[in-house]
């Protein structure tokens, strides 16, 4: 069985240049790291032209399906019928976007069938992280 989940989505940015209105992107759910989900954007999508990818929690991005949610530098929440609105602040300023809530969710059940919400902790290995930090630290 996998670890790792990805799913291309479409995402559309909000107040975009029009040379490119909509862009791929990709949801990551790894396994190893089982509270958080990831979303990279293509080099072309961004101001730097390198790969983007932020880190959010799981937890957000399925509260964000139904109220908006987000205190820091994500947001989520619902728009309209089907759309859901993910927000990424930076220093350098912030990009909105729009994605299909079916993709999120179809993208958090199969999370959610890797890794049960609520068996998170099950997946991780407390002695082996803190072994690494103790190997680490000295």
């Amino acid at each position: 069985m996998s670890i790792v989940i990805e799913q291309p989505v479409e995402a559309r940015l909000v107040a975009a240049a029009p040379r490119m209105p909509s862009i791929p992107a990709t949801l990551h759910y790894d396994r190893r790291d089982p509270f958080a989900v990831r979303m990279t954007f293509p080099a072309p999508a961004t101001l730097e032209g390198v790969d983007v990818c932020w880190t959010f929690s799981r937890e957000l991005l399925a509260a964000g399906l139904k109220n908006a949610e987000g205190h820091g530098d994500v947001r989520v929440r619902p728009y309209g019928y089907d759309r859901t609105v993910l927000e990424f602040h930076a220093p350098e300023g912030t990009a909105v976007v729009h994605v299909r809530s079916s993709e999120v969710r179809r993208f958090l059940e199969a999370t959610s069938e890797l890794v049960p919400v609520g068996l998170e902790h099950l997946q991780l290995d407390l002695d082996h992280d803190l072994a690494e930090l103790m190997r680490d630290a000295c």
